[in-house]
C-alpha cells in the first residue's frame, strides 16, 4: 500500500510538471524541442493518411449499407463477435413481391407473366448485389477498418509518449538553467541525460513506425483495385441480366402495343420522345406497325412514299438503330434526318430521308427539332 501511494504520487507529480511545461509553452513562457523536420514530416503525413482513411471508410459503409440502423446493428455484430445475419437486398425483395403479385394476378395474363420475368430478374440484380456487399467488405472495408482500429492506434500511442518525452526533456532543460547550487547542477546534468537518451529512443520507434505508412499506402493500393474490380464485375451483371430482361420482355405481348396513346405518352406534350432526357437509355425495338390500314409492313412500298407539300420536320437521331428490313431505315446517333408521316401510319413510326434513302424510322429514337 506504501509503495502504491508513493508511485501515486511520483505519477501526479510528473503529470503536473508536464502541465506546467506545457502551458508556459503555449503562452511563450517556456522553450520547446522542436522535432526534426524528417519526423514532422513523417507525423503529417501520418496525420492525413489517418484522416483520409476515415473520411473514405465511412463514406463507403454509407454506400455499400445506407441505412443507419442496419449499419448500428453490424458494427454491435462485430464488436460482439457473431457472424452478421444474411440480410435480404432490396432488388431480392422486390422480386419476392413481384412474384407473389403474379400469383394473384394470374400468370396466365400479360400483366402476371411480365411480372413473373421481371420479379426474376430483379432477384438477380439483388443476388448480384449481396455478392458485390460481401466482396467489398472483406477486400476494402475490412483492411480500412484494421489500420483504423490496429496500426493507428498503435502509432497513436507512441506519439503521445514521444510528447511526454519531449515534455520531460525540456522540463529537464529548464531545471538545469535555474539551479544555481554545483550540486544541483550534477542533479539536473543527469536528469537531462536520462531525459535525452529516452527521448532519442522513443523518437527512433515512433519513426519506424511512421515510416511504416508507406508500407499502407501500398497495402491500401492493392485494396482500392480489389473494390474497384468487384464494383465492375457487379455492374457487369447487371447490364448482363437487363440485357437479358429486355430479350425477355420483347418475346412476351403486350396489350398496348400499336395503341395511339402509348406513342403519346413517349412523345409528351412537347412532341419530343422520352428517350431524349439526358442519360436515357435506347428504347427497346419498337413493335412492328402490323394492323394500321392500307400500310402493313409486307404490303408498305417505301419507294412510292411521297413527302407531303407540308407536315415536314427535321429530327435529330439519339441512338444507332439497325434496320430489321429494307422498309426500314438504319440510322446513326447524333445524325439529322427529315422525318413525315403519313395517312394510317403507326403512330410509334415517322417516314425518314436522308439523302437519296428512305425508310421507316421508329419515334423513340428521335429528338424532334423544329
Amino acid at each position: 500500500m506504501d509503495f502504491n501511494v508513493k508511485k501515486l504520487a511520483s505519477d501526479a507529480g510528473v503529470f503536473f510538471t508536464r502541465a506546467v511545461q506545457f502551458t508556459e509553452e503555449k503562452l511563450g513562457q517556456a522553450e520547446k524541442t522542436e522535432l526534426d523536420a524528417h519526423l514532422e514530416n513523417l507525423i503529417a503525413r501520418a496525420d492525413c493518411t489517418k484522416n483520409w482513411t476515415e473520411k473514405i471508410f465511412r463514406q463507403t459503409e454509407i454506400l455499400l449499407q445506407p441505412n443507419p440502423s442496419a449499419r448500428i446493428e453490424e458494427f454491435f455484430y462485430e464488436k460482439l463477435d457473431k457472424k452478421i445475419p444474411m440480410r435480404t437486398t432490396n432488388g431480392e425483395l422486390l422480386g419476392q413481391y413481384m412474384l407473389d403479385a403474379a400469383k394473384d394476378f394470374g400468370p396466365g395474363t400479360p400483366y402476371g407473366s411480365t411480372l413473373i420475368t421481371v420479379g426474376e430478374y430483379q432477384k438477380k440484380l439483388g443476388g448480384a448485389e449481396r455478392d458485390f456487399l460481401q466482396t467489398s467488405a472483406i477486400n476494402f472495408l475490412t483492411p480500412l477498418r484494421n489500420f483504423l482500429e490496429g496500426d493507428w492506434r498503435t502509432i497513436s500511442k507512441e506519439k503521445r509518449l514521444l510528447e511526454n518525452r519531449r515534455l520531460d526533456l525540456d522540463v529537464s532543460k529548464a531545471r538545469l538553467k535555474k539551479a544555481k547550487l554545483a550540486e544541483a547542477k550534477a542533479a539536473a546534468e543527469h536528469e537531462l541525460r536520462v531525459a535525452q537518451t529516452e527521448f532519442d529512443r522513443q523518437a527512433e520507434v515512433t519513426r519506424l513506425l511512421l515510416e511504416g505508412i508507406s508500407s499502407t499506402h501500398v497495402n491500401h493500393l492493392r485494396c482500392l483495385h480489389e473494390f474497384v474490380e468487384a464494383q465492375a464485375t457487379y455492374y457487369a451483371q447487371c447490364h448482363k441480366h437487363m440485357q437479358e430482361l429486355q430479350k425477355e420482355l420483347r418475346r412476351i405481348p403486350n396489350a398496348f402495343t400499336g395503341s395511339p396513346s402509348t406513342s403519346a405518352v413517349l412523345a409528351g406534350p412537347s412532341g419530343l420522345s422520352s428517350s431524349s432526357l439526358p442519360g436515357a437509355s435506347p428504347p427497346a425495338h419498337p413493335p412492328v406497325s402490323s394492323g394500321h390500314s392500307g400500310l402493313e409492313a409486307s404490303t408498305l412500298k417505301i419507294e412510292e412514299v411521297q413527302p407531303p407539300a407540308t407536315g415536314t420536320r427535321k429530327a435529330k437521331v439519339l441512338y444507332d438503330y439497325d434496320a430489321a428490313d429494307t422498309s426500314e431505315l438504319s440510322l446513326l446517333a447524333d445524325e439529322l434526318i427529315t422525318v413525315y408521316t403519313v395517312p394510317g401510319m403507326d403512330p410509334d413510326w415517322l417516314i425518314g430521308e436522308r439523302g437519296n434513302q428512305k425508310g421507316k424510322v421508329p419515334v423513340t429514337y428521335l429528338e424532334l427539332l423544329s
